[in-house]
């Protein structure tokens, strides 16, 4: 199988959007926690919830940069 040479735009294109991974899911996790508190009376689901959504960005963040270490090394 061919392997697609991904051109410079597509290349830029996938980079720029890991520097929107860790933040807005940082900022999601916080949103939903700060919701539920208010929702819910409760003063922990904030913290709880802003460390998992900086773990998902992480998680999602390495995805990535794994994801194109692979095809860029053609395996």
């Amino acid at each position: 199988m061919v392997a697609h040479k991904k051109s410079f735009t597509e290349r830029a294109a996938e980079y720029s959007t890991l520097a929107f991974v860790l933040p807005v899911s940082t900022f999601a996790g916080w949103l939903l926690g700060h919701w539920l508190d208010k929702l819910l009376g409760t003063g922990y689901l904030e913290i709880v919830c802003l460390i998992l959504g900086t773990v998902a960005g992480f998680v999602g963040l390495i995805r990535q940069v794994t994801r194109d270490t692979r095809d860029n090394d053609g395996g």
